[in-house]
C-alpha cells in the first residue's frame, strides 16, 4: 500500500482509498467485479437481442398479413402477430427484471 497526495487538500492517503478521509474529495471511482461486468454486458446484449427479435419478428409477421389471400387469413395472421408480440414483450420484461436486478446488485460499491 503506497501513499499518495490528495489533489484537493494535499493530505497523504492510501492509493486504495476512494475518498480523502480529510476533505472527502473523490480520489478514484470504484470498479465493478469481473462477474459484475459479465452481468452488465449480458443485460445490454439481452436487450439488443430482444430488440432485434422484435423488429425481425414483426417484419416477418407483416409480410404474412400482406400475403394472406382472404380476410379471414388476414385476421388470423393479425391475431397471431399480436399474440407473438405479447410473448416477445413478456419474455423481454421478465428478462430485464431478472438481469436488471442482478446488474443493480453487482454494481461497484464503496
Amino acid at each position: 500500500m503506497a501513499l499518495v497526495n490528495c489533489k484537493e487538500c494535499g493530505a497523504e492517503v492510501s492509493d486504495k482509498a476512494l475518498d480523502c478521509p480529510k476533505c472527502g474529495a473523490k480520489l478514484r471511482k470504484p470498479k465493478r467485479s469481473t462477474f459484475g461486468k459479465i452481468v452488465k454486458y449480458s443485460f445490454i446484449g439481452f436487450n439488443i437481442l430482444m430488440l432485434l427479435w422484435f423488429v425481425v419478428g414483426m417484419g416477418g409477421a407483416a409480410d404474412g398479413i400482406n400475403s394472406a389471400g382472404s380476410e379471414a387469413e388476414q385476421a388470423g395472421a393479425a391475431i397471431g402477430t399480436g399474440l407473438g408480440a405479447m410473448v416477445i414483450i413478456f419474455i423481454w420484461v421478465a428478462g430485464d427484471v431478472v438481469l436488471g436486478l442482478m446488474t443493480l446488485l453487482t454494481r461497484a460499491k464503496k
